[in-house]
């Protein structure tokens, strides 16, 4: 069994006031992605400014933070803000959600590409290879949080977190999901688009790809104690989500290729 590192969540305190390295990791999450999007913005769009780029990071990362958040109350635990509604403004006790996030995106973008004149799909072609910087950086986060750990298991690199009431040795869920929706996700999708793919296609198999991942690493995540096992008494909240988005994404793949609009950008 591995020792849990004691990470002190706090990366910086002044005062009455910290900075937490959850915090942090949305910043590296965005900031990395900005950064990879200035370096190709030249073969999507030559036409936009880095300021447009910035515009369309800042509306993306709302929709990441507002829709992450809505969508955690109402995936996972509707029934306490309701009772409280003023929870929903309390982001320092935690409760994201990536779907609710991910579906804030899509309305951003959705916006976005209105706005901009950009096609839809396009746009969403372009973001997807960014995204798992995002999700590799939170999911270090939640394991500096020694938050969402594994289910209890004997393997050698189980690892007891100091935040688990019963002490258990348990998976590090946190750090598969940080190989699989981080790192994998990220040079799958990367590699993929580095040629000329037909519109659909890239956002499609991120859909595909993490939807497999997250639902894999389920089987070895603690499924959230007020929620427990759903569907057949094994399947997850976050499993449950992560089927339509499978097939969605495969939808979009097919749809794509059928189409056989490709477009010439390709990723630097």
């Amino acid at each position: 069994m591995l020792t849990y590192p004691q990470i002190d969540p706090v990366a910086l305190s002044l005062g009455p006031v910290q900075i937490h390295w959850y915090g942090l990791m949305y910043l590296v999450g965005i900031g990395g992605a900005w950064w990879l999007a200035a370096r190709r913005l030249h073969r999507f769009e030559p036409g936009w400014s880095r300021e447009t780029l910035s515009d369309l990071v800042f509306w993306v990362a709302l929709g990441v933070i507002a829709g992450g958040r809505l969508g955690y109350v109402l995936f996972y635990d509707l029934g306490s803000y309701i009772a409280d509604p003023s929870l929903v403004f309390q982001i320092w006790k935690g409760g994201m959600s990536f779907h609710g996030g991910l579906i804030g995106v899509l309305l951003a973008v959705w916006w976005f590409s209105r706005r901009q004149q950009v096609g839809f799909f396009r746009l969403m072609d372009f973001i997807a290879p960014l995204v798992p910087i995002g999700l590799g950086a939170g999911r270090i986060g939640n394991f500096i949080n020694a938050e969402l750990w594994g289910r209890a298991t004997d393997v050698p690199w189980a690892m007891v977190f100091p935040t688990d009431p019963q002490q258990l040795a348990r998976h590090p869920s946190q750090l598969y999901q940080f190989a699989l929706e981080g790192v994998a996700l990220f040079v799958i999708l990367w590699l993929f688009s580095r040629k000329p793919r037909p519109t659909m296609s890239v956002c499609g198999l991120f859909a595909v790809c993490y939807g497999a991942f997250r639902f894999f690493v389920e089987f070895f995540r603690e499924p959230d104690a007020h929620i427990g096992y759903l569907a057949f008494g094994w399947l997850t909240m976050g499993q449950l989500l992560c089927i339509p988005m499978i097939l969605l994404g495969a939808a979009f793949i097919w749809w794509g290729y059928r189409k056989g609009d490709v477009r010439h950008e390709t990723v630097s």
